[in-house]
């Protein structure tokens, strides 16, 4: 009688504030996960700026590893998804430049007017299709090449951050492509670097690597790594910007729904086959970031949960987010809203006097109690859900029956309802775990147990509860 011999596939899903080792298994065309290690994250400050600490995340990485080899179950490949835009840059000796500075940094403030001294914006988005964020890597490379020339000078490499830690574990440098999309440097047409555009700018055309697509087998550990670890695995790319990853999971195989992966960030959007870098688009500030296969994840960025996670740390993480939803359904009378897209919520130093501040200078009334707060959070998400839901339609033309909404935000039941009453449309929540989904299937498509994207899909939808909230 033959014995069915288990095959793991480990993703490494890292954001900004947690990352998580979960392996997957597929048995009779259907995923199941085991969380299987754990570990905090979070941008610390460095003199002027705030910074990763990859060194610490790497150990991280290996430490999960380790996990693996204790519990008995060596996966047979690997990935390893983060945030995107953010980066690190080598030197001919493969040591890291200066310190790895995170997104929410202010060290790109003036930037964008430094790169539209060489290319307007408009021709910008017409050439990379790609939204506006200040934190984007052409703009993060702006303030190196400005604040620190001799770092551009002596980078022999540039490295996304998942793309970094797979160097440091099989030694090979490649970029992949729904990341180096972020970097709005990437042409839509020839989905390969713009180095054109790069060489115009100052930029170093050697250090940006080739890229290569979700599901292209990297290698296997370092032979001093394996020697650690005390086993080997075959590195695997999946989309490594977890967006891409949470995208892929989208248990629908038709065109008519839009998606919203949810978590400190709402990344609200559609899948298309080409981009769309018109004025209209540009307008309504969408992006046409690299999904699986060549596909175009033709998005918005949303603030996200972000706002609600800031004040309730400054409560000092008194109420769950359960009881946060719960406060807000009781103050659903309170009516202020903010634009949770201003800037002023992107870092500010206290996220609860921001929004009194905003509500102060728009003539609204000052949210006072927790309840407030969290009812004037939770609705101005989703009235901004309902606004790009507008945009969408109008741009494309058509109109969406339902939106999917994947990540850890499907589990906020009272925004899912809020996002349905606003949208006029009915959402499908879960699976909550769609970055870690996402990463394992490009590696189980890699190994051939899924045929196709449409059953790696199915098998998602028979596999993890979905919930559905009526418009």
């Amino acid at each position: 009688m033959a014995i069915y011999m288990q095959k793991y596939y480990l993703a490494v899903d890292i954001g900004a504030s947690s990352g998580r080792h979960i392996l997957g298994t597929l048995q009779d065309g259907k995923i199941s996960l085991e969380e299987i290690y754990r570990f905090e994250n979070g941008l610390v400050k460095k003199g002027e700026n705030l910074c990763w600490e990859l060194d610490r995340l790497f150990v991280e990485i290996k430490n999960g590893l380790k996990k693996c080899k204790e519990l008995g179950k060596i996966p047979q490949s690997m990935g390893i998804d983060t945030w995107g835009v953010d980066f690190v840059l080598l030197n001919g000796n493969n040591q890291v430049l200066g310190n790895t500075v995170g997104y929410r940094d202010k060290r790109t403030t003036g930037m964008d007017t430094k790169v539209y001294e060489t290319i307007a914006e408009e021709a910008l988005y017409e050439r990379t299709g790609i939204q506006k964020q200040i934190f984007n890597t052409i703009y993060q490379l702006m303030a190196v090449k400005t604040q620190h020339p001799e770092y551009m000078n002596e980078a022999e490499s540039l490295l996304l951050v998942p793309e970094y830690f797979n160097f440091l574990l099989t030694g090979i440098k490649r970029a992949e492509y729904t990341n180096a999309t972020t970097t709005q440097l990437v042409s839509p047409i020839s989905k390969d670097w713009d180095y054109a555009l790069i060489e115009k700018l100052g930029y170093k055309k050697e250090i940006f690597k080739q890229i290569s697509l979700p599901g292209t087998a990297l290698g296997n550990f370092l032979p001093e790594l394996k020697e650690e670890l005390g086993f080997d695995c075959e590195v695997v790319l999946p989309a490594t910007h977890d967006t891409g990853s949470a995208v892929l999971s989208v248990p629908a195989n038709d065109d008519d729904y839009l998606y919203i992966s949810s978590g400190t960030w709402s990344l609200m959007g559609i899948e298309r086959s080409e981009a769309d870098s018109s004025k209209e688009s540009k307008a309504a500030n969408f992006t046409n970031e690299g999904g699986y296969d060549y596909r175009f994840r033709y998005l918005k960025n949303i603030m996200g949960l972000w706002m609600i996670q800031s004040v309730r740390h400054e409560l000092e993480d008194k109420y769950s987010f359960a009881e946060l939803c719960k406060l807000a359904v009781e103050a659903d009378g309170f009516t202020s809203r903010v634009d949770v897209n201003a800037d002023c919520f992107l870092s500010p130093e206290n996220m609860t006097e921001a929004i009194k501040k905003y509500c102060s200078e728009t003539n609204q009334k000052t949210p006072e109690t927790v309840g407030e707060l969290a009812a004037c959070i939770y609705n101005s998400l989703a009235l901004s859900y309902a606004e790009t839901v507008q945009e969408i339609e109008a741009i494309t033309g058509r109109t969406y029956s339902r939106i999917h909404i994947v990540g850890g935000g499907s589990n906020a039941d009272y925004l899912n309802e809020l996002t349905a009453k606003y949208t006029k449309k009915d959402v499908y929540a879960g699976p909550t775990e769609a970055t870690a989904i996402g990463n394992i299937l490009a590696q189980v498509l890699k190994a051939k147990e899924y045929d196709t994207l449409e059953a790696a899909r199915t098998g998602v939808f028979n596999s993890f509860p979905i919930k559905k909230f009526k418009a």
